[in-house]
């Protein structure tokens, strides 16, 4: 028998690589859930009935991949899933080797739909040495955004996780390791969203506009040039908050100056964000090129919020490529300590 609590992570897992934020990804981590939650006699049971799909959270398609996982079939969702999966961008992509670990990734713990166990996992078996959990700043109620004491408990919670990789590790190559950080709300006075308890003891700040992107340009571009000269601030994200497609619609770029805006960053040392995410695409070209031509440091991140979107580097390596970055400029091609130590230096 195979465990069908598996396949279904597994097709939760291609549909997002594949698909951004899917509602259909959700519907069978949701029943893969459901199933782990079964005590082992309810689990015959129900299999013993082929009742599966009167289980609350599972529906028709999820019954039939635990059915046939159960009779020891490759489930034909997940095969069909398997057969057209492969690299996300066509032709060489020689940056993509360079690639150590991600600065932007949410969790379960804001909007994200995963634990940070599974996306520390996926990093992993993705090759990746390190990567930053980024949950979001308190005032995106929206996103779930964490408080002060929720902040410092997730701290606690990675460094309880980062001590189970070492011991899991032993005495070889260096553990895997998770970076406690924030993806913080830049207000539209430019100062960061969290206190400084919150924020202080953080490896690793992504500072992000995401309200009144269509602020007069001018006022955006103190605004954000604000935000990048706190010392608390690592990488700047999404620069400029669009959307080109997927569920959220359309939505176009913010108007700032830009020069004036990659100069702050490569001043203070803060990285500009290249956002993998398929519907975002952030700098768009003409932006990304001007910030390599100025000189700027930057940050290949996902914005993953479930665990097969971490695979999105692929296409922030690429688009690094196509405006002639070296590893050297880019802080996610880093050793974990050259990057806290670039991080504490900028505070």
């Amino acid at each position: 028998m195979r465990d069908p609590i598996v396949d279904l992570r597994e097709i939760a897992r291609l549909l997002d690589r594949h698909g951004g934020q899917s509602r259909r990804a959700k519907a069978f981590r949701n029943a893969a859930d459901v199933l782990a939650g079964l005590p082992g006699t309810e689990r015959a049971r129900v299999d013993a009935a082929g009742a599966w799909a009167t289980l609350p959270g599972i529906g028709t398609t999820t019954a039939k991949v635990i059915g046939q996982a159960h009779a020891g079939r490759t489930p034909d969702y997940l095969a069909e899933l398997q057969a057209t999966d492969g690299p996300l961008v066509a032709g060489p992509n020689p940056l993509l080797e360079h690639i150590r670990g991600d600065l932007h990734t949410h969790t379960e713990w804001s909007d994200g739909s995963s634990t940070l166990e599974e996306m520390a996992l996926e990093a992993a078996r993705l090759g990746r040495e390190w990567l930053a959990i980024t949950d979001h700043s308190p005032r995106l109620r929206i996103a779930n955004g964490l408080s002060t004491e929720r902040r410092r408990e997730q701290r606690e919670h990675i460094a309880a996780l980062n001590e189970a990789l070492r011991q899991a590790q032993g005495t070889g190559d260096a553990a895997f390791r998770v970076l406690p950080g924030a993806e913080v709300d830049i207000l539209d006075d430019g100062s960061l969203d969290g206190e400084p308890e919150a924020l202080d003891p953080l490896d690793v700040v992504v500072a992000s506009v995401h309200s009144k992107l269509s602020m007069d340009a001018d006022a955006m571009t103190v605004r954000m040039v604000t935000a990048i000269a706190n010392p608390r601030t690592n990488v700047l994200g999404h620069c400029t908050g669009r959307l080109v497609s997927g569920d959220r619609g359309v939505r176009a770029r913010s108007s700032f100056d830009a020069e004036v805006v990659f100069e702050a960053c490569r001043q203070f040392d803060v990285a500009v964000e290249i956002n993998s995410r398929p519907e975002r695409q952030d700098p768009p070209d003409d932006l990304l090129a001007l910030a390599a031509d100025m000189g700027c440091l930057f940050s290949i991140d996902t914005d993953a919020h479930a665990p097969g979107q971490l695979g999105f580097s692929e296409y922030g390596a690429a688009r690094a490529a196509s405006v002639g970055l070296d590893p050297e400029r880019i802080v996610t091609c880093w050793p974990v300590e050259r990057v806290l130590a670039w991080a504490t230096m900028s505070n």
